[in-house]
């Protein structure tokens, strides 16, 4: 049986620190690399199922997967890559 990888888009909050003039200024610099990442690591928070795979451009993959009873439409829920690895 083959072997894949596969890449999922998911959602994740990670918490950081600032100092900054106001909320904004503290949101630019966090844009622009200036804050420290506080805590251990990111936390999921969900499954990006709005964003995927253009489906258009995977016809056989988005059909397969119509056959096996997932919903697909324009993109294929939360999947950015998959491929044979063995």
């Amino acid at each position: 049986m083959p072997l894949f990888e596969i890449e999922q888009y998911e959602i994740h909050a990670q918490r950081f620190r600032v100092s900054a003039k106001s909320e904004a200024d503290a949101i630019k610099k966090l844009y622009d690399g200036e804050a420290d990442a506080v805590g251990a690591g990111a936390e999921l928070i969900e499954v990006a199922d709005d964003i995927g795979l253009p489906a258009e451009e995977n016809q056989d993959l988005a059909d397969g997967l119509r056959s096996l009873g997932i919903s697909v439409d324009d993109v294929i829920p939360s999947i950015r890559s998959i491929e044979e690895v063995e």
